[in-house]
């Protein structure tokens, strides 16, 4: 059975870091997309950051160069360093796994078939 286990998360200040991780295990695939999630306070969920197992990685537009994601060699955890912190970061952060799609990886959530359980971000002013 696939596991995904995040930690790190927390409370900081605006301007402040956090570097989040997603412990991964039994993760079948070569091949992968994975990716960061986040739902804040009375908002929809929407992705973050994505990496693709040959390498590459997206951001979403609000990420503005603040964030950085990355796997360990051994494809056994996934991390999110995020650096300025704003209020509007504020959210439960949440890893995923899954196959790539014909086009690589997104932020629709359907491709992605295992979830961890999320990890609280709170961001003061």
């Amino acid at each position: 059975q696939v596991q995904l286990v995040e930690s790190g998360g927390g409370s900081v200040q605006s301007g402040g870091s956090l570097r989040l991780s997603c412990a991964i295990s039994r993760y079948p695939y070569s091949r992968y997309c994975m990716a960061w999630f986040r739902q804040g306070p009375g908002k929809e969920r929407e992705g973050v950051a994505n990496i693709h197992s040959a390498g590459s990685a997206r951001y979403a537009d609000f990420v503005q160069g603040r964030f950085a994601v990355s796997v360990d060699n051994a494809k056994t955890t996934l991390y999110l360093q995020m650096n300025s912190l704003k209020p509007e970061d504020t959210a439960v952060y949440s890893c995923a796994a899954g196959l790539p799609t014909p086009s690589g990886c997104n932020f629709r959530v359907e491709p992605y078939h295992y979830w961890g359980q999320g990890t609280q971000v709170t961001v003061s002013s």
